[in-house]
């Protein structure tokens, strides 16, 4: 076993990862590791060619492969090791990481930890759809990975289910490929993906929405030959009498995703159930102090720019914790318990443990056009504000002052219709 001492270790090499492990190094940490299971760096971005990324962060449009090789050269150019096909098999209260490659065994201590997991996608199981187990069916990951790393088309006739953002694009990439795309099928009455994604992706290719519809049945033998849909009532039930038969050969699944969060637990760090994340305070520490949670595994993010802009924070934070050279803020009863209120669906962080102006991000229940949002401490109104985005179920980030409060106090974001 190789033992490594070390300033900051990032688990995870995606965009999150890089973001943070970057962000770590120029705020002061001298050795900065960031270790992934994959034989190449970047996560998902090497597969998404087309463009949109960078919008937000760096004020240019660039794809994915272009988005994640800045930041790749920038870590090598800031000294960062990167450690690549190396799997992180458990992490402890001591901040000690036990890992392993094809070659070593590695025992890392570090002073501060950042985990960057990531998340994996819903499959068929997940679903449980009923119905025969023919070849065909896809998560909208995989098929992004076919076609754009490998140039294997995975069927001609596709159905989506789901609209998230992943489905969405290959929808719009299938086809411009000469794909016919039947359908996306999304059991809620509004669409999941981004707005622009929707009209870019979908109505400007002419690719038909069901909306309060879901697949009830999968037929076919050796390949998917058909799905059945159905219209669904209030509490998302198929309605008897609404199916309609789809003749198709391949289903791809945009159903969501699921952070990756198995190290997490392991650890005995504190996980929020609605985002499927570790709990946080306003620097990204999780229940454990040292460590600190960022990008997908924490939630689930609309964008790469925000995603890596919040990644940045949790870096500069786990710096300023290795310098230190001893944990800070440690969780006691003096923190603030942020809650999620009527209309919110979670909100992060979920603990506060300083005075200021702090940064949130939530996401509605619903979309909600005209709403206004405000935040109580302790059932006394602190904010008041309008949201400008309320028509999506996207993120929503927003700056509000906190005042002097008194322990055990409780703070909830409500939203106002």
């Amino acid at each position: 076993m190789i033992n490594i001492t070390n300033d900051v270790s990032v688990i995870g090499g995606g965009p999150a990862g890089l973001a943070a492990g970057i962000s770590a190094r120029e705020y002061g940490a001298k050795k900065v590791i960031i270790i992934d299971r994959n034989n190449w760096i970047g996560g998902i971005l090497p597969q998404c060619i087309h463009d949109g990324f960078g919008i937000e962060e760096m004020g240019i449009s660039l794809t994915g492969p272009e988005y994640i090789d800045k930041y790749v050269e920038k870590a090598k150019n800031l000294g960062i090791t990167i450690m690549e096909e190396t799997m992180v098999l458990n992490i402890n209260k001591k901040l000690e990481i036990l890992s392993a490659s094809k070659e070593d065994l590695f025992k890392i201590k570090s002073k501060s930890i950042i985990l960057a997991m990531g998340c994996r996608e819903k499959t068929r199981g997940n679903l449980m759809i009923p119905g025969d187990r023919p070849s065909g069916i896809y998560t909208a990951g995989l098929a992004q990975t076919l076609i754009n790393l490998y140039n294997i088309m995975p069927g001609k006739n596709i159905v989506i289910l789901g609209s998230g953002d992943v489905g969405l694009i290959m929808a719009r990439r299938l086809k411009l490929e000469g794909a016919k795309i039947l359908g996306v099928i999304e059991i809620l009455p509004y669409p999941n993906g981004l707005p622009r994604n929707i009209v870019q992706c979908l109505r400007d290719y002419d690719i038909p929405l069901f909306l309060n519809h879901t697949i009830t049945s999968i037929e076919g033998q050796d390949r998917l030959t058909k799905v059945i849909i159905s219209k669904v009532d209030k509490n998302k039930k198929p309605i008897h009498g609404t199916e309609k038969i789809i003749k198709c050969d391949t289903l791809l699944l945009s159903v969501g995703l699921i952070p990756e969060n198995e190290i997490s637990k392991n650890a005995g760090i504190k996980i929020n159930a609605s985002t499927g994340g570790p709990i946080v305070n306003q620097d990204y520490r999780t229940t454990i102090n040292g460590v600190y949670a960022c990008g997908n595994c924490l939630q689930v993010y609309d964008t790469v720019d925000m995603l890596s802009i919040h990644a940045k924070i949790a870096g500069k934070q786990s710096a300023k914790n290795a310098l230190k050279g001893k944990n800070h803020n440690n969780y006691t009863e003096k923190n603030i318990t942020v809650k999620p209120g009527n209309g919110i669906k979670y909100i992060i962080p979920q603990i506060i443990s300083k005075t200021g102006i702090i940064d949130f991000s939530f996401r509605l229940e619903k979309p909600n056009m005209f709403s206004k949002i405000s935040f109580e401490l302790n059932k006394n109104e602190i904010f008041r504000g309008n949201l400008k985005y309320s028509n999506s179920t996207g993120i929503i980030n927003m700056k509000v002052k906190i005042p002097n409060y008194s322990p055990k106090s409780i703070l909830e974001a409500i939203l106002n219709e």
